[in-house]
């Protein structure tokens, strides 16, 4: 019952943290228009560019927050992770210029360990055959989150373009006096171990958790899972602003519903798949659709027909979750906490290039005098990616030489 309701407060923690950052995805094109006075077409590389700082202090700080917590444990680095949210929401909200907005998501970059440490407690509290099934709550509960925040986003925006931050901030302090009251400790003293500084960097990180058996390849496909995926966040309210001239409003609507479709799958297709086909198919089976997803907004014309091929789209969620169990079921108890700041820093770097390069894409397809205009040219590329990712989980291990 004890480990029912701590799974319980960390799935409502996920969902209330993952409103704070789908809260401001509507806003961001006129916000950046706003304090650059640039078009949208190079207003969506300034959004690239903070999107970028963001990741890169997830990938330098991921693995030191993943040990600080299997040392000290998962509550004092949950709660301090939110905290920090709030004071980032504030200065977003306060921002005049570019370069305040930077600082902001470099603070917040370096504090973002609550998906992460909220995966480890999963971990620290779930026998290895519910895993995977427990990390698809984690998924649900962000996508519910993910329902709520744009709308929202949506509604505040009606206030201005700072208004979705002060609601953000707000939602994120409540969260962490909430937890500061109600939030148990899932990691006991004999389980944990001594912090090193060295050991602590990402690349030592890196060689500690991929000499576990069969952790490289995973690692490297979660690698390009990330950086495919990530075109949805870094462009989408760009992309369909360009293509369906869509505002705040639709942007949020429309990021709300794949929301709702992937509570639906995390929460209640992950379990049954990774029963029936394992979580090495599942996985695969998840970024061959998501192959085909991306071709389609490659190349679709039309609002109605985005927002209709959503719940298909959202299907394609099964493979994180089941990529998640592999590689935790792999990893000692005593290493959850560093795989999960290894697998952070790993989506970190993906999350830096993505924007960058998802936006610098969409420019070139859309700035004025392109040479050929296609919005989706984002998504087709990510298409490409996938496919590699399939490819390369589905390729013969090699077996190392004894």
């Amino acid at each position: 019952m004890q480990n029912r309701l701590a799974l319980l407060f960390i799935l409502v923690t996920v969902m209330i943290d993952s409103i704070g950052i789908g809260i401001i995805f509507p806003v961001m094109p006129d916000l950046m228009r706003e304090v650059t006075g640039a078009d949208l077409a190079s207003a969506s590389l300034w959004g690239g560019l903070l999107a970028t700082s963001f990741a890169a202090m997830q990938f330098l700080c991921g693995p030191v927050v993943g040990n600080l917590s299997d040392r000290y444990g998962r509550r004092p680095v949950m709660l301090i992770a939110l905290a920090a949210m709030a004071v980032d929401y504030v200065i977003m909200a306060v921002a005049q210029t570019v370069w305040l907005l930077l600082l902001g998501r470099l603070m917040a970059g370096a504090a973002a360990a609550t998906y992460a440490t909220a995966s480890a407690y999963v971990a620290d509290i779930s026998p290895p055959q519910e895993r995977a099934r427990n990390f698809g709550f984690i998924g649900a509960a962000f996508g519910l989150g993910f329902v709520a925040g744009p709308l929202i986003g949506g509604i505040a925006a009606e206030w201005g373009t700072r208004g979705p931050f002060w609601v953000a901030a707000a939602v994120a302090a409540l969260n962490a006096g909430f937890g500061l009251y109600v939030l148990p400790e899932s990691l006991g003293t004999d389980r944990r171990r001594p912090f090193s500084l060295a050991r602590a960097n990402p690349f030592a990180s890196f060689r500690a958790i991929g000499h576990l058996p069969g952790l490289g390849r995973l690692l490297a496909i979660m690698f390009l899972y990330t950086l495919a995926f990530q075109s949805y966040p870094s462009v989408w309210a760009f992309y369909g602003t360009e293509r369906f001239g869509w505002d705040a409003w639709w942007n949020g609507i429309s990021l709300a519903a794949f929301g709702v479709c992937m509570v639906v799958v995390q929460g209640f297709l992950v379990a049954p798949a990774t029963r029936r086909f394992g979580e090495r198919r599942t996985a695969g089976y998840g970024m061959a659709l998501e192959t085909v997803t991306f071709g389609f907004y490659g190349v679709v014309t039309s609002g109605f027909w985005a927002l209709a091929f959503t719940p298909v789209a959202s299907i394609a969620g099964i493979a994180g979750p089941a990529l998640s169990g592999l590689m935790s079921n792999a990893t000692p108890d005593d290493q959850q906490g560093e795989l999960q700041g290894v697998l952070t820093s790993i989506q970190a770097v993906g999350m830096g290039l993505a924007p960058m390069v998802m936006t610098s894409v969409f420019w070139a397809f859309t700035r004025p005098g392109a040479s050929h205009y296609l919005p989706g040219a984002p998504f087709l590329l990510s298409g490409l990616l996938m496919a590699a990712s399939v490819a390369f989980l589905a390729a013969p291990v090699r077996r190392r030489p004894r």
